[in-house]
């Protein structure tokens, strides 16, 4: 598969000293009070969050990430435009969120938009904000919410210490009574790499697989941001270090940097967005035109 990356200045790439500062002064609450999974049987929304994780990791095994990718890499499933399936995230809201409670197409608005303050120019960061989140329409072809949304961990080897849940929720897990998987290493070489790595199924795969069947136009630094940005004991705890490679720091700086815009633009502020649909599908026209197959 051959993507088009585009020549260096073209893509008006951020300086990595600006990738790596966490500039969040756009935060609409205090920043301790995002990603707060601390238990709380009194609150209903704490409740949710901890009984989805708990469905998601006693399920997401080495088979079961086997069985999902078959199923839906066969991309025979249905035809849609990506504003089609944007749509659909209107009636969405995603159970494992412990900071928000609202249709997930406002979020998917909320963080385009910032990031186009920010980078203006940058066209192709802007539709990434708007579209990370699209694979969760999975939901919508009867994907329980465990299998589509939440933190992605490693499956194949033993659970990294910065999972959300990790000494609660796995316990039923059947890989970790499996002497192949349940080791530091498990099914995996050291320094082997990011992309050699299976990781639990959800949206962020799923739509990286769509993108790229489909031959989407956009940068490398685009597709791998969709593909691994819930990929959170990796990419903000740094666990898995054993099973990187060269090359793979660099996508974390990218990462890091959407997360910024992922995580700390959620508020229950609603954008215009039916004044912002122009264009943003001259982007979607640009990059991922016409119908695609899902």
């Amino acid at each position: 598969m051959r993507f088009l990356i585009g020549e260096k200045d073209a893509l008006h790439y951020i300086d990595p000293s600006e990738l790596l500062r966490p500039e969040v002064t756009f935060a609409k609450k205090n920043l301790s009070h995002f990603r707060d999974y601390t238990e709380d049987k009194d609150d209903p929304l704490k409740e949710r969050v901890k009984q989805t994780y708990k469905l998601m990791h006693t399920h997401q095994t080495v088979d079961f990430v086997n069985e999902k990718t078959q199923k839906w890499c066969q991309f025979n499933h249905f035809k849609a435009t990506i504003k089609e399936a944007l749509l659909r995230l209107n009636d969405l809201v995603d159970e494992s969120d412990p900071d928000v409670d609202i249709p997930n197409i406002v979020h998917a608005f909320q963080t385009a938009e910032r990031i186009r303050k920010d980078y203006p120019d940058l066209e192709w960061f802007h539709l990434t904000g708007l579209i990370h989140d699209v694979g969760k329409v999975l939901v919508f072809f009867n994907e329980p919410q465990w299998a589509v949304v939440g933190d992605t961990f490693v499956v194949g080897c033993d659970w990294s210490e910065n999972i959300v849940y990790r000494h609660s929720s796995f316990v039923d897990n059947k890989d970790g009574k499996d002497p192949r998987y349940n080791t530091k290493y498990g099914v995996y070489e050291p320094n082997c790499g990011l992309d050699n790595l299976k990781l639990s199924w959800g949206h962020d795969e799923y739509l990286y697989r769509v993108l790229v069947h489909n031959k989407s136009t956009l940068p490398q630094e685009a597709l791998r941001i969709i593909r691994y940005h819930s990929f959170y004991p990796w990419h903000s705890s740094g666990d898995y270090q054993h099973l990187m490679k060269e090359g793979d720091e660099e996508t974390k700086k990218w990462i890091l940097s959407f997360n910024k815009y992922d995580l700390y633009t959620k508020s229950a502020e609603v954008p215009d967005i039916e004044k912002l649909w122009p264009y943003y599908e001259s982007l979607i026209d640009k990059y991922i035109p016409g119908v695609l197959e899902w």
